[in-house]
């Protein structure tokens, strides 16, 4: 399996489900620290991927891999979008990454905000510490230069180009997600042929630190039964 962690995340974004998905297979992170665009990163990591592997992305990851999908259709089995969407970035998006881009020409870079992690959070994790702390340490870890090249990307609709992933997909998404909607995730299981939709209740946007347990139990009985059947 190959698996595409999202904006200014690691791979330590998987950790909570990583020995889950271990059960299946191998496992390959993507690595999305140098590239420009999605287009970009996509080339980068197929070039680093195994012959054939199952995909599995989350968020910004699950626009990479989506053009891993269609550009390396031939390789990839199996593809999982974990709260995400196919739609461009909104004017306000637009708007507040180019605020971001200014103010650190006047400012050290001190990981992401803590009302940016807020937002990604489900809100009875708010007081939670310690998870807060997690995804600001990997948006630290990553650094500002990732930063400035991830926020300054344009992120593109494929809302168009679903109809051309043509492997088995599995879609994954938190009912209190604050920066993804369900109908975004709606658009997706319409827009991919024959795609499922599946719903995690009790967790916001960061659905592998936030519910682990859940999103392996959807996600790898899924992925087992698929590959048992390809095999």
């Amino acid at each position: 399996m190959l698996l595409v962690p999202g904006f200014m995340a690691t791979k330590s974004l998987w950790d909570d489900v990583i020995s889950d998905l271990e059960k299946i297979g191998p496992i390959t992170h993507a690595d999305l620290s140098d590239g420009t665009s999605i287009s970009d990163m996509a080339h980068r990591v197929i070039t680093h991927a195994p012959e054939t592997f199952a995909l599995i992305g989350f968020s910004m990851g699950g626009y990479v891999a989506r053009e891993i999908a269609r550009i390396a259709s031939s390789r990839v089995t199996a593809l999982v979008l974990i709260a995400t969407s196919a739609r461009a970035d909104t004017p306000e998006q637009i708007i507040r990454k180019a605020s971001a881009l200014e103010q650190l020409r006047v400012s050290r870079f001190a990981g992401l905000s803590r009302a940016t992690i807020l937002q990604s959070l489900h809100p009875g994790n708010a007081s939670n510490v310690a998870m807060a702390e997690r995804v600001r340490r990997m948006s630290l870890d990553l650094g500002k230069d990732v930063f400035i090249r991830q926020v300054a990307q344009e992120r593109e609709s494929d809302l168009d180009r679903l109809g051309e992933i043509g492997c088995p997909t599995l879609v994954v998404a938190a009912a209190d997600d604050n920066l993804r909607s369900l109908l975004e995730a709606e658009e997706l299981r319409v827009g991919i042929p024959n795609a499922e939709l599946v719903f995690v209740q009790g967790s916001g946007h960061m659905l592998p630190i936030e519910a682990p347990r859940a999103l392996a139990e959807l996600a790898v009985p899924w992925l087992r039964k698929l590959l048992a059947q390809l095999t």
